[in-house]
């Protein structure tokens, strides 16, 4: 806003005023001009030129005068209504930014980075040289809040979306098997083919064996429900637990069960004690591991970690 200013030499000034005084400027002016009548009205009474007499003049300003006081009023309170409404949505954006901060906090401990290669609890580190600046206009200022607002909105949605597909392939990691069934003990026979320990003939092995002491903690492999729990032939005493996404596990030979049909399990889970039921010649457990209903060679499962 620019404000000129003509003296009685007829020389000019001009002024530029900031958004923020302009509102100021206004109300001096207004008074200043008000004033100037005033006067002018005044010395005009007082030398006998007027037409009316003083009393009415002096009523008619101080009329004039409270209608400018009620003009500048009614704008102090749309300034200070601007400003409420300017820190509402200043209030609305800190909460996006903390939440996008759990967002990002959540999103690096998934994905097993280290907090201090990407922090969400520090500021970012800036720089750069001194430039030329000056003081944000009021419009300047408002839009530079409508884009980030935008961006924050369009961020909370992608770090949401994100977040979901960690944690599902972070739920789907934990159905696959993967480990050993058994903290403590060693693989005695390998799954294909061979001899017997019964008959002396060659048969087939659908599984891995992992021989250790009687009572020896056997543990899930992956997240699932227990399907199967008892005695089932040729297996002793069996443990099935279904992983989803065509995956079943199968701990056999068992000393004890220690848990009953549709009972949820989580990777580690002691779920049953080693023995020697069923077709067993020594104490140790017959890990099986089927994918859509088929046997399949559970070493590689067993190898693999997550």
């Amino acid at each position: 806003m620019n404000v000129i200013l003509v003296g009685f030499s007829r020389r000019t000034r001009t002024l530029h005023v900031g958004s923020r005084g302009k509102l100021y400027a206004m109300g001096a002016g207004l008074f200043g001009l008000v004033a100037a009548v005033f006067l002018t009205g005044y010395l005009l009474g007082a030398r006998g030129g007027g037409e009316e007499n003083n009393s009415a003049l002096v009523a008619r300003w101080n009329a004039e005068l409270q209608q400018q006081r009620e003009v500048l009023q009614q704008s102090r309170e749309e300034s200070e209504n601007h400003i409420n409404a300017l820190a509402l949505r200043l209030g609305e954006m800190q909460a996006q930014v903390l939440r996008l901060n759990a967002l990002g906090s959540r999103l690096t401990g998934m994905a097993g980075m280290d907090d201090g290669e990407f922090s969400f609890d520090t500021p970012p580190a800036v720089g750069g040289p001194v430039t030329d600046t000056r003081a944000i206009e009021v419009p300047e200022f408002e839009l530079a809040l409508d884009g980030l607002e935008q961006r924050l909105d369009t961020q909370v949605r992608q770090l949401g979306v994100l977040a979901d597909l960690l944690l599902q392939r972070e739920l789907d990691s934990r159905q696959l098997p993967a480990g050993r069934p058994v903290d403590n003990g060693w693989m005695s026979s390998v799954y294909g083919q061979r001899p017997d320990p019964f008959s002396g003939k060659m048969g087939w092995h659908a599984g891995i064996d992992f021989a250790g002491q009687s009572g020896t903690d056997i543990l899930a492999v992956a997240d699932g429900v227990v399907i199967w729990s008892g005695a089932r032939y040729g297996y002793g005493r069996l443990v099935e637990v279904d992983h989803g996404n065509g995956y079943r596990t199968r701990y056999a030979h068992n000393k004890e069960n220690l848990v009953a049909i549709g009972a949820r399990v989580r990777k580690g889970d002691v779920i049953a004690r080693m023995g020697s039921s069923g077709r067993a010649t020594a104490p140790n457990v017959h890990f099986e591991v089927l994918l859509n209903g088929k046997h399949v060679n559970p070493a590689k499962y067993v190898r693999a970690l997550n």
